[in-house]
């Protein structure tokens, strides 16, 4: 009932918030899937194709969708009058999520490319960098799913 009395001015923010958390979380689910066939695969080609995928999927879909989503937010956030006391705890939860999760991102996306670049002049040997880059994106894919969670539910 909520969304039904809000002012239209908050729709276009909104609605990039909303578009930006959906391309962000399917980049990392796309990431995650690429990271996973890449860990199981044997052969160096595929391992490198895999790892080369998710790296893409991590710098070109989500963090746009990062960076989209985070604009909205803070614009719907300004747009609402919210002045950080009392804010409710949905929005703590989306702040914390938006940014450690972005700062984690910016590390996993490193990871994630120094190790395909290892991957392509060691010639498809496994890397450790993207071992622990399939990892660091899946946790947070579990945190940006908790992420809409909140801010679909609003708990207090």
């Amino acid at each position: 009932m909520l969304a039904a009395t809000r002012p239209t001015g908050w729709d276009f923010p909104l609605f990039l918030h909303v578009l930006g958390a959906m391309v962000l979380v399917g980049g990392l689910t796309v990431a995650v899937a690429f990271q996973l066939l890449a860990w199981r695969k044997r052969d160096p080609a595929d391992v490198a194709a895999f790892t080369r995928a998710g790296f893409r999927a991590l710098l070109a879909v989500a963090l746009p969708g990062l960076i989209v989503m985070r604009i909205g937010a803070q614009w719907v956030y300004s747009k609402e009058g919210w002045s950080g006391d009392n804010d409710p705890a949905w929005l703590g939860i989306g702040y914390l999520t938006a940014d450690l999760g972005g700062i984690l991102l910016l590390i996993t996306i490193i990871l994630a490319g120094l190790g395909a670049r290892r991957l392509r002049r060691s010639g498809g040997s496994k890397s450790v960098l993207t071992r622990i880059a399939m990892p660091l994106a899946t946790l947070l894919l579990i945190a940006y799913v908790i992420a809409v969670w909140a801010m679909t539910t609003k708990p207090n």
